[in-house]
């Protein structure tokens, strides 16, 4: 026999006693650990839980959460320790986080009393009446004078009754009275999200989408899975013409599910109308108006049954047409967006404006005054009417684009070329009798005064803004000097009439 192969079963034997008496060792040690273990570890508890009353003090919950939370797994079967979370849950706000811990608290201490009616008044808030009546009792058979526990039975009592009107009342159709019985419910409950949904029901039945809003909005974040809610509070804001609150409604139903075939469909056509709408005004503010009236118009293709979206679109189209110097065009379509949005200043600004472009100054005052009377603290709205009052008086004196036979938004090229067919027609040369050359003469002096101010860019801003740069009263209130004419002219020497002509 091999010497190696003779001395295993000895090292064997060897290995074994020394692994037996490894274990225990090991067994007499873990006897002696838990008291130390429990002194460590119980420490550290407590100063978790100290940390935590200091921040708690001072206010930061967050913080005093976190400790709160490492005790409570050190220590998962203390019941006070799940009470004291349970109400930094609730200085959160967090009821529903806080409900497990006190459960858990009761469990482990059934007649911990302080647990049972804290969670018996969040029950009651919750509108769950059956279940805080239990808790509620419960303390009261422990401690029959207890007082609070009382007057919270008396209110899950009244709760109870009101509830029952609300809901008669609502079947009857008086939604008035089920909105004034709701309100005594909420009062009660205020985390019920059945009596906010309710209330908001009536609400709609009465025509008040805003109330309705106002209601929905904490109903549907008082349910895990509230998609129903999501969903109509999607289709109101859709309805009052926000699109953007309605697209985020919407997508917080699909946020609970993607596969929604309610809310997809609708967030579709949300999707769409807001992408239109954006790009519109993307148009608008660049200036490109033919562009942005394009998006306008489809826009009203994709949503024709919402009369909120057609005023809007109509509204925005009558902005870029007379943006656009289309005076006829923007006259028609600001009138239909007036009639569809009577209150619209915006409207009659821009109506006001196409009346200034169509030299109908007189309907320009009128809308300008209809919409100071809308907004009398809007300054573009007062300057408008100032200007629009110039213009007006001012039309019925001089007008120099009516001198030249040009319109309001006549660019230079086409003045210049007004002004020489005009020069040559009126060339007082041209007449013989002393009566016409003097008809000539003034025709002339006019038509030179015209193209001197409608040529020149500070001259024609003025004129434009109701006050005329050749009036001598202007002149002589601005300190001005006598205005020198681009041709030289002699209406009284004899013989004949001398001009000389500055066409560029």
């Amino acid at each position: 026999m091999e010497p190696g192969r003779g001395a295993g079963p000895g090292l064997w034997r060897c290995a074994r006693r020394l692994l037996w008496a490894a274990s225990l060792l090991c067994v007499l040690l873990d006897l002696q650990l838990p008291a130390g273990v429990l002194a460590s570890g119980q420490a550290e508890i407590e100063n978790h839980l100290e940390m935590g009353r200091k921040l708690l003090a001072a206010g930061q919950l967050a913080e005093a959460l976190s400790h709160y939370h490492s005790a409570v797994e050190g220590d998962p079967k203390n019941y006070l320790t799940y009470y004291k979370r349970a109400t930094i849950y609730l200085a959160m706000g967090k009821f529903r986080s806080a409900l497990p811990d006190l459960s858990k608290a009761i469990e482990l201490k059934p007649d911990f009393l302080a647990a049972r009616l804290q969670r018996g008044t969040i029950l009651l808030k919750e509108g769950n009446t059956q279940e805080a009546k239990r808790d509620l009792e419960a303390v009261l058979q422990s401690d029959p004078g207890h007082k609070e526990a009382k007057n919270q039975l008396a209110r899950g009592a009244e709760l109870e009754a009101v509830t029952q009107e609300a809901k008669a009342a609502y079947q009857r159709r008086d939604y008035v009275a089920a909105v004034r019985f709701l309100e005594r419910v909420i009062e009660i409950s205020p985390w019920d999200p059945e009596a906010k949904e309710l209330r908001a029901d009536s609400h709609l039945m009465l025509g008040d989408h805003a109330k309705a809003i106002l209601d929905l909005k904490p109903a549907a974040k008082l349910r895990t899975d509230n998609r129903a809610a999501f969903l109509k509070l999607s289709q109101l804001y859709y309805s009052l013409g926000e699109h953007e609150q309605s697209l985020a409604q919407v997508r917080e139903c699909l946020k609970l599910d993607q596969d929604d075939k309610a809310c997809f469909a609708h967030y579709k056509q949300v999707k769409k109308l807001s992408k239109q709408l954006e790009s519109a005004e993307e148009h608008v503010r660049a200036g490109r108006y033919v562009e942005a009236i394009e998006k306008y118009n489809a826009a009203m293709k994709t949503e024709p049954q919402v009369e909120v979206y057609i005023a809007k679109a109509k509204a925005r189209i009558c902005h870029c047409l007379s943006k656009s110097q289309r005076p006829q065009e923007a006259i028609e379509v600001c009138t239909e967006a007036h009639r569809r949005d009577p209150h619209n200043v915006f409207v009659l600004h821009d109506r006001a404006e196409a009346y200034i472009l169509n030299e109908e100054f007189q309907r320009a005052v009128e809308d300008y005054q209809e919409a100071k009377e809308l907004d009398g603290e809007n300054e573009e709205i007062k300057e408008g009417l100032e200007r629009a009052q110039k213009l007006l008086k001012q039309s019925k004196k001089r007008d120099y684009y009516k001198v030249l036979g040009v319109r309001r938004n006549a660019n230079k090229q086409e003045i210049l070329k007004a002004y020489r067919k005009l020069a040559q027609q009126w060339h007082p040369d041209n007449f013989q009798s002393e009566d016409d050359k003097k008809e000539a003469e003034k025709k002339f002096i006019d038509i030179a005064a015209a193209k001197e101010v409608l040529t020149d860019p500070d001259m024609r801003q003025k004129f434009d803004s109701g006050e005329d740069p050749l009036d001598p009263e202007n002149q002589q209130g601005a300190g001005g000097h006598p205005h020198q004419w681009p041709f030289e002219f002699n209406p009284f020497g004899s013989g004949n009439f001398h001009f000389k002509f500055h066409f560029n």
